[in-house]
């Protein structure tokens, strides 16, 4: 078959990352690497971090635990961990690759984030068959340029950004064993597997050169004979052989049942249909549903839809692979990424799917106009002008895999479908596309729109619960050689005082000044997190080093000195080729690694305990995540989002456009909808609160000039005409004219909760109104002392209105 002919030829190709330099990988040898801070001042950070989750006296215990970690354990781990990080291309991302591929929890829900595209803007192509061909030729295309190294590298500001993790996109697979998961990527495949109602289907589509061999309509019959075939066969059939559904499991579970699965050796019909949708550039899932809300598509694009019909799932749950990337187009042509996370972060797969969305606009442009530019630096020769001979061993009709059942997998896809329709009915999602304003309107007040955003998450969550939870963000870090995020700690004293400033009966313009300075500290931190001197990934990776002196001490005297060269003693690798027998294994790339942590032959003892640092409540509260946050899109992505990471937490996922904000909000029932409610009465409410402080003048009006001229001048001696326009300008009510100015331009320096403020809204909590009072402790203390003061007369009742000096 192809994909055995695809593995064959690994020995004559070479890996794009190792390839010569071109222009997709010019950069990679002057990237600078991540930095080693020092130890002092990562400690002084994680302090600053962990402070405003604590109380006075948690936190003095937290001290004094750094104080003890930076007399005994730290500067040894901290020498350690410098001296592993000599040889390898970044300190931190061995450890990184562990703690992604020790996660034994299902991917789904979990892991595995998801991007929601907007619509294709060309009406033609609003169906599933028409929608799903045009990406998978514009994926195609970047995968060839990808491989041809024509892709153009990232850059930020002119800075260039490491390019590794590209190749990892396509034509990898998170393999679970006994021992772990593995990543294994065949750098030479040519074929993509398409799912319809659960069933696999495969066939070729790029030459030995990476060339594109079919067009986009042969594509097109390609789907829409899949989907006759499918359509054949009944639900109950599907739901036996629905074999995508086991790698939503457990992943030691998932592990045992590949076993079950390839029990008749590698030349087994099951083992080759395993290495055919391992080793697909992607999988291509066409859903039989048609979500209309963007909370219906993002849970679709995330974990698929739930429906049973007579005791049998026939949702799109099961119509997945979550091990691989997969390219989801549902019936009616609304389209999503969902992606495996170990070997790539959102920023990259976001680059390939905003180039894939512009590819197809610009294809369609084409059409129109054939001088039209192109996004690729070269083209695929026209399959229909080429000599089918020139193609090579390849095969462009469509297969179906049909997988040999024994009873063990016939229970266990029961089992495993039930265990998924639990996951995701424990799990909701909320999408908020709030249309009102974005990134224009956010830094036309002075705001960085990201700091802007992260404090309504603050803002609204202590507006909910009335306190402040550990809250993540990534940083990206590609400026350095494989470099891939550091944690933003996003609450701060700063935002602690904001949040309890704004939900208090405090003037607009220290509500504002508050918020000025919280974003003012969260875009300083990120900044420091990007350029790699954040606190959270050199702890975790100091963690990491006593946990393997331990391992190491633990091996030696076990006399356990045997290990295999190209798998880590925890098994884990990434293997340049997919493995088969009788294919060579030489150029396999290993994500492990086997070099000692103590960097000495004799192995030091370990500390008796664990260290002070890591002992302390503090570090449990920190790394139990409560709001994970990240923020990541661009005009191509309708909503981006992942599951919580907490079953006590929100997974919130964030796109700030020109002029509207798109966030998608996923919790373990926990209110989702009343939080997503909170944020956009917050932002309404902020809006309100920004404008009413605002001193800039009004419009300039020779109409207005005269009229101050004149009351500037005085009714006194003045003429009858004068002195009438005087007396109608007393009369009435003086309406605010201008950018939120009461008179003159002068600000309203009150608190924007009223009973008939924030734009129309009710306040950010809507008929709770305690938090507008002040504290309910100052509360309950005026309660209960006895009132000595003579209640006011009743023309003192109301607002006093401010009156216009004359």
């Amino acid at each position: 078959m192809a994909a055995a002919t695809t593995t064959n030829t690994v020995a004559a190709t070479t890996l794009p990352y190792d390839a010569k330099p071109g222009i997709t990988f010019a950069h990679q040898d002057s990237l600078p690497k991540l930095p080693i801070a020092e130890l002092e001042d990562v400690c002084r950070k994680y302090l600053e971090a962990v402070k405003p989750l604590q109380t006075k006296r948690e936190h003095q215990e937290t001290v004094a635990a750094v104080r003890e970690f930076l007399k005994t354990d730290g500067p040894e781990l901290q020498e350690r961990l410098k001296k592993y990080a000599g040889t390898k291309s970044s300190y931190i991302e061995q450890f990184w690759y562990d703690s992604y591929l020790n996660y034994d929890n299902p991917v789904v829900l979990n892991l595995n984030p998801f991007f929601l595209l907007e619509d294709d803007p060309t009406p033609s192509r609003r169906n599933q068959v028409t929608r799903a061909a045009s990406l998978t030729i514009s994926s195609l295309s970047f995968v060839r340029a990808l491989r041809r190294e024509e892709l153009p590298p990232d850059k930020i500001r002119g800075t260039p950004l490491c390019m590794y993790q590209y190749p990892r996109i396509f034509s990898s697979a998170r393999i679970p064993t006994e021992n772990g998961c593995v990543m294994q990527s065949d750098p030479t495949a040519r074929h993509i597997v398409v799912m319809c109602r659960s069933q696999m289907y495969w066939f070729d589509v790029l030459d030995e050169n990476s060339d594109i061999i079919i067009t986009e309509r042969d594509l097109q019959q390609n789907l829409q004979a899949i989907i006759d075939d499918a359509q054949m066969t009944p639900i109950q059939l599907a739901a036996k052989s629905a074999v995508g559904v086991l790698s939503t499991e457990n992943r030691r579970i998932w592990a045992n049942l590949r076993d079950i699965l390839t029990q008749d050796g590698k030349d087994s019909n099951n083992s080759e249909c395993l290495r055919i949708v391992d080793t697909a550039l992607f999988v291509l899932c066409l859903d039989q549903t048609s979500p209309s809300s963007a909370a219906e598509l993002s849970m679709n694009m995330l974990c698929g839809t739930n429906v049973v019909e007579k005791g049998v799932q026939v949702g799109t749950c099961t119509n997945r692979w979550y091990d691989k990337l997969q390219i989801i187009v549902c019936k009616n042509g609304s389209a999503g990424i969902n992606f495996e996370h170990t070997g790539v972060d959102g920023h990259t797969v976001l680059r390939m799917a905003s180039d894939v969305y512009t590819d197809t606009i610009l294809r369609f442009a084409r059409t129109i106009n054939g001088t039209a530019p192109s996004l690729w630096a070269s083209q695929s020769p026209d399959p229909n002008k080429r000599d089918p001979a020139s193609f090579g061993d390849v095969c462009t009709t469509p297969h179906k895999l049909e997988w040999t059942m024994v009873s063990e997998l016939s229970m266990a896809l029961r089992f495993a479908e039930t265990r998924l329709a639990d996951l995701i009915n424990q799990n909701e999602f909320e999408v908020l596309e709030f249309s009102h304003y974005g990134k224009n309107f956010i830094t036309s007040m002075g705001f960085s729109p990201d700091a802007f955003v992260q404090m309504a998450f603050q803002a609204a969550y202590y507006g909910l619960y009335g306190r402040v939870e550990s809250t993540y963000e990534p940083a990206m870090t590609k400026v350095f050689l494989h470099g891939r995020t550091e944690a933003i700690r996003t609450v701060s004293t700063e935002s602690v005082e904001f949040v309890k400033k704004f939900c208090e009966n405090a003037p607009a313009s220290e509500k504002v000044d508050a918020l000025r300075k919280a974003c003012m500290k969260h875009t300083a931190v990120t900044k420091e997190c990007a350029k790699g001197l954040g606190q959270d990934r050199h702890l975790y990776a100091l963690f990491c080093v006593w946990q393997r002196g331990l391992d190491e001490e633990a091996l030696s005297q076990a006399d356990e000195h045997s290990r295999d060269g190209s798998i880590s003693p925890d098994g884990y690798s990434y293997s340049g080729s997919y493995e088969t027998e009788g294919s060579p294994t030489g150029r396999s790339r290993s994500f492990s690694d086997c070099s000692s942590i103590t960097g000495s032959p004799a192995v030091k003892s370990s500390p008796p305990t664990v260290p002070s640092i890591f002992a302390d409540p503090a570090w449990d509260r920190i790394n139990n995540t409560i709001l994970s946050t990240s923020n990541c899109g661009n005009p191509s992505l309708r909503a981006f989002g992942f599951g919580p990471t907490s079953g006590d937490g929100f997974g919130i996922g964030y796109i700030i456009k020109e002029e509207s904000i798109s966030i998608s909000v996923s919790s373990k029932h926990r209110q989702t909808k009343r939080f997503v409610d909170t944020l956009q009465n917050y932002f309404l409410e902020i809006r309100h609160l920004l404008r009413a402080t605002q001193h800039k003048e009004p419009p300039r009006s020779m109409a207005r000039e005269a009229e101050k001229l004149t009351r500037a001048r005085g009714p006194a001696g003045q003429g009858r005409g004068i002195r009438t326009a005087m007396h109608r300008q007393l009369s009435g009510k003086v309406l605010t004219v201008g950018n939120g100015s009461v008179q003159d331009g002068e600000a309203s320096d009150t608190s924007v909760r009223s009973e008939d403020g924030s734009d129309g809204e009710s306040g950010m909590l809507g008929g709770y109104g305690y938090f507008d009072a002040g504290s309910v402790a100052r509360l309950l203390e005026k309660r209960d002392k006895p009132s000595t003061e003579k209640l006011p007369g009743r023309r003192a009742v109301g607002r006093m209105v401010k009156l216009t000096d004359h």
